[in-house]
Protein backbone atom coordinates (compact mmCIF):
# COMPACT_ATOMS: atom_id res chain seq x y z
CA UNK A 1 0.00 0.00 0.00
CA UNK A 2 0.60 3.43 -0.08
CA UNK A 3 3.07 5.44 2.70
CA UNK A 4 1.33 4.99 5.81
CA UNK A 5 0.95 9.12 5.56
CA UNK A 6 0.02 9.51 1.86
CA UNK A 7 -3.43 8.56 2.84
CA UNK A 8 -4.12 10.67 6.14
CA UNK A 9 -5.78 13.87 4.46
CA UNK A 10 -8.20 11.32 3.03
CA UNK A 11 -8.73 9.26 6.60
CA UNK A 12 -9.26 12.41 8.44
CA UNK A 13 -11.80 13.22 5.73
CA UNK A 14 -13.68 10.34 6.02
CA UNK A 15 -13.32 10.76 9.66
CA UNK A 16 -15.18 13.54 9.55
CA UNK A 17 -18.35 12.85 6.90
CA UNK A 18 -19.04 9.55 7.83
CA UNK A 19 -19.70 7.72 10.75
CA UNK A 20 -16.05 5.60 10.22
CA UNK A 21 -13.22 6.05 12.62
CA UNK A 22 -9.93 6.21 11.91
CA UNK A 23 -9.37 2.39 12.09
CA UNK A 24 -12.34 1.99 9.59
CA UNK A 25 -11.69 4.41 7.19
CA UNK A 26 -7.86 3.60 7.10
CA UNK A 27 -9.15 -0.49 6.23
CA UNK A 28 -11.96 0.53 3.68
CA UNK A 29 -9.05 3.13 1.92
CA UNK A 30 -6.52 0.03 1.84
CA UNK A 31 -9.71 -2.21 0.07
CA UNK A 32 -10.34 0.29 -2.61
CA UNK A 33 -6.93 0.87 -3.44
CA UNK A 34 -6.40 -3.07 -3.33
CA UNK A 35 -9.27 -3.40 -5.64
CA UNK A 36 -8.21 -0.88 -8.26
CA UNK A 37 -4.33 -2.16 -7.79
CA UNK A 38 -5.81 -5.49 -9.68
CA UNK A 39 -4.24 -6.45 -12.73
CA UNK A 40 -6.28 -7.88 -15.73
CA UNK A 41 -4.44 -11.09 -15.44
CA UNK A 42 -5.31 -11.62 -11.73
CA UNK A 43 -8.57 -10.60 -12.20
CA UNK A 44 -9.71 -13.00 -14.57
CA UNK A 45 -7.77 -15.84 -12.75
CA UNK A 46 -9.77 -14.90 -9.08
CA UNK A 47 -13.23 -14.46 -11.42
CA UNK A 48 -12.64 -17.36 -12.90
CA UNK A 49 -12.65 -19.48 -9.45
CA UNK A 50 -15.15 -17.38 -8.15
CA UNK A 51 -17.51 -18.18 -10.68
CA UNK A 52 -16.56 -22.30 -10.92
CA UNK A 53 -17.08 -21.96 -7.59
CA UNK A 54 -20.85 -20.79 -8.06
CA UNK A 55 -21.14 -23.97 -10.73
CA UNK A 56 -21.24 -21.85 -14.45
CA UNK A 57 -19.91 -23.43 -17.17
CA UNK A 58 -16.28 -21.80 -18.67
CA UNK A 59 -18.61 -20.57 -21.72
CA UNK A 60 -20.53 -18.82 -19.27
CA UNK A 61 -17.89 -17.27 -17.11
CA UNK A 62 -15.44 -16.71 -20.61
CA UNK A 63 -18.90 -14.08 -21.51
CA UNK A 64 -18.88 -12.98 -18.20
CA UNK A 65 -15.79 -12.10 -17.40
CA UNK A 66 -15.25 -10.13 -20.71
CA UNK A 67 -18.52 -8.24 -19.85
CA UNK A 68 -16.93 -7.27 -16.29
CA UNK A 69 -14.20 -6.41 -17.95
CA UNK A 70 -15.11 -4.04 -20.03
CA UNK A 71 -16.80 -2.52 -17.13
CA UNK A 72 -14.08 -1.74 -14.53
CA UNK A 73 -10.85 -0.19 -14.61
CA UNK A 74 -6.60 -1.68 -13.55
CA UNK A 75 -3.76 -0.05 -12.33
CA UNK A 76 -1.52 1.04 -14.84
CA UNK A 77 2.10 -0.76 -15.91
CA UNK A 78 4.87 0.36 -14.49
CA UNK A 79 6.18 2.40 -17.06
CA UNK A 80 10.08 4.10 -17.09
CA UNK A 81 10.93 7.74 -18.20
CA UNK A 82 11.46 7.11 -21.91
CA UNK A 83 7.93 5.02 -22.02
CA UNK A 84 6.52 7.83 -20.19
CA UNK A 85 8.09 10.65 -23.02
CA UNK A 86 7.24 8.29 -26.08
CA UNK A 87 3.67 8.86 -25.49
CA UNK A 88 3.96 12.70 -25.10
CA UNK A 89 6.24 12.75 -28.06
CA UNK A 90 5.43 10.12 -30.19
Amino acid sequence: MADEGALDGLIEHLGRTTRMNAAEARRVIEEVVTYFADTVERFVRRRHLELQAEQYRNDEIFERIAAELRMRRFAAPALTARQIRRMIYG
